[in-house]
Order: C-alpha cells, then structure tokens, then sequence
C-alpha cells in the first residue's frame, strides 16, 4: 500500500482550507494533518506534526506565505515539500517563490486533479511549475548579479524609497498595484529582508539606490 502523504495546509480563508481539504481527501492517497490561518500557526504546525508537504498561500498575514517558505527551508532543509497555492501568477510572485525555496507554484483555479498531482510532485521533491508560467517567471532580464533584482526591481525599490505608495509607483509606471505589490514580495526575498525599510536601508549599504532626497 502506497504512503499516505501528510499535509499541513496554511490559508487565511477558512473556505479555501475546507474546499481544498475535502479535494485532497477525495484522493484516497493525502491526508491534511493540520491546518493554519496565518504565518505564525503555520509554522507552529510544522513543527508540532511533521508533515510531508506544507501547502502555504503566499499572501497569508503574519508572516507571508514567502517567509514561512524560507524559513522552513532554512529549519528543515530538503526533508519536507512546499507548495505554494496562489491566485497570483505574476512572475514576481513565481520567483519569489520559486526563490524562497518552493519546490512549487500552483494557482487557486487549478482543478482538483492537477492539485493532487501538485502534492505528489512536491512530495516526490519534484519541480511543480507549469511551463507558461515558468517561462513567464525567467524572460524577465537580470541586472543586478549580486542580488538577482531585475531593472524593474530596481526602479520600484527605487520610488519605494521615496515613500511613494504602491498605488503610486503603479500610476507612475503604468502597471497595477497587485504588480508593484508582487515585485516588492520577490524584493524582499531576494535582499533576505521584512519590508521597505530595511530593505531600503540594505540597498543604499550595497550601493544599489540612490539615497532619497527631500530638497526641491
């Protein structure tokens, strides 16, 4: 009889959890151990039960599903599977993700089968990321080999020094807020920081960015 693969499922929507819950369990083969709503729970849970993968949505609170990524890879190292489950398929996202440690990237809207088969992969410890959206997350061309920020990257971290909101560098760029949000999430991971502050001030110490002025 083939393993039953024990998942600990992180979502801040109590709906999502249970419809995905009773798709994985429909499966015969996974069985969701334990489930968190936030960050923190999740890694709480990791660590009380052990499971086989860690299912973890990106943009839960407290921390993010990018941090719980990272640092389950720096406590755990390759002995459990992450599978990141996202309404979000902007590249920033795929690579942050991808980045963070993921072994992989599925969307919210995938059918219950590929879902399945997502967990199987991960669990197996293989890449789980399909090929337009793996293609999306690598033509973006890099311009900073030390930290892998791309040009766009730069230029956000740039206007987000300034104080400018997210809502305002997007007017100022002509993309969306959910764009600017998603390049500062694989920001942040890729300058290994918690958010615009300090990832401002370890930009200005390695030279990246110009140090904003207030003068006219």
């Amino acid at each position: 009889m083939a393993d039953i693969i024990q998942v600990m499922l992180a979502d801040d929507h109590g709906f999502v959890r249970r419809g995905i819950r009773e798709f994985l369990h429909e499966s015969g083969s996974i069985n969701v151990i334990a489930e968190a709503e936030n960050g923190t729970q999740a890694l709480e849970c990791v660590e009380l039960y052990h499971p086989d993968v860690a299912i973890l949505d990106i943009q839960m609170p407290n921390p993010n599903g990018l941090d719980v990524a990272r640092q389950l890879r720096k406590r755990y190292g390759e002995t459990i599977g992450i599978l990141m489950l996202t309404a979000y398929n902007d590249p920033p996202y795929i690579r942050a993700a991808l980045s963070a440690g993921a072994n992989g990237y599925i969307m919210k809207s995938a059918d219950a089968d590929d879902l399945i088969a997502a967990v199987h992969d991960t669990y197996e410890g293989r890449r789980v990321v399909t090929a337009s959206l793996l293609s999306r997350a690598t033509t973006q061309p890099i311009s900073d080999p030390s930290t892998g920020l791309t040009e766009r990257e730069l230029e956000i971290l740039q206007l987000a020094a300034r104080g400018l909101t997210n809502k305002a560098i997007g007017f100022g760029l002509s993309i969306s807020d959910r764009t600017v949000q998603g390049h500062l999430a694989s920001i942040y991971n890729k300058l290994d920081v918690t958010g615009r502050t300090e990832a401002t001030l370890k930009a200005i110490s390695l030279n990246m960015i110009r140090i904003p002025t207030t003068g006219g």
